[in-house]
């Protein structure tokens, strides 16, 4: 009979303990402080001054020379970003999710990208590139998901290498032209000291003219 009274006295605390205790979503009015405080960090991708002209999903690939063989460099975004103040159009390629970069380097006019012998998504060129964080000279191969990605990675690589080239001829031309008007201008700057060089030297013989006619006056006198 004890025994059963103990065990009832028992049950009737823990249904006490189990009403009084707080639910878990319940607000039990405690504030935690944060034990580090962390402050709001601008996150720059070095593309600010950029804008893409070309921004596909694609799988690269670096040929190994030592090996001799195709390795993955990593699947993600392959762009294409055209500086707003120069101008010029650089590759980039960063993989899907660490953001690790694949490949980075300028569009020269001389790039040309060829179609894969093998598959008609793929395609391969050369370029100097800076993604290790040296220049090296690398030959790539980027496979798409379809054929027309493929083809309009192709023509738009195409299409940038053939403005480069204008630029290029441009920008000598300018130059050119720069160096002749530099020379017009320096030949007509010859040309005005000439021209006033020789009023000074006639001028200096008409006094000296003068001071002999003066002195045989004198003379005479």
């Amino acid at each position: 009979m004890a025994s059963s009274e103990a065990v009832q006295h028992q049950s009737d605390d823990h249904r006490e303990d189990d009403e009084n205790a707080p639910a878990e979503d319940e607000d039990t009015g405690a504030q935690v402080a944060p034990i580090v405080k962390l402050e709001e960090v601008a996150v720059t991708t070095g593309e600010e001054d950029e804008d893409p002209i070309l921004d596909l999903k694609a799988k690269l690939y670096r040929f190994d020379k030592e090996g001799n063989q195709w390795k993955e460099r990593g699947a993600g975004s392959v762009k294409l970003l055209k500086h707003k103040e120069t101008g010029k159009v650089r590759l980039v390629m960063r993989q899907s999710k660490t953001l690790k970069i694949c490949a980075n380097h300028l569009v020269f006019p001389t790039m040309t990208v060829q179609a894969h012998a093998g598959s008609d998504k793929s395609c391969v060129w050369h370029a100097p590139d800076f993604a290790d964080g040296e220049l090296k000279e690398e030959l790539f191969c980027i496979r798409f998901a379809s054929i027309e990605n493929c083809k309009t990675f192709m023509e738009k690589v195409q299409e940038v290498a053939e403005s480069q080239v204008k630029k290029e001829e441009n920008k000598d031309a300018t130059a050119a032209a720069e160096l002749l008007e530099k020379l017009s201008v320096g030949d007509s700057e010859t040309k005005g000291k000439e021209e006033e060089k020789v009023p000074a030297e006639a001028k200096k013989d008409k006094d000296v003219e003068d001071e002999k006619a003066t002195t045989e006056t004198d003379k005479k006198d």
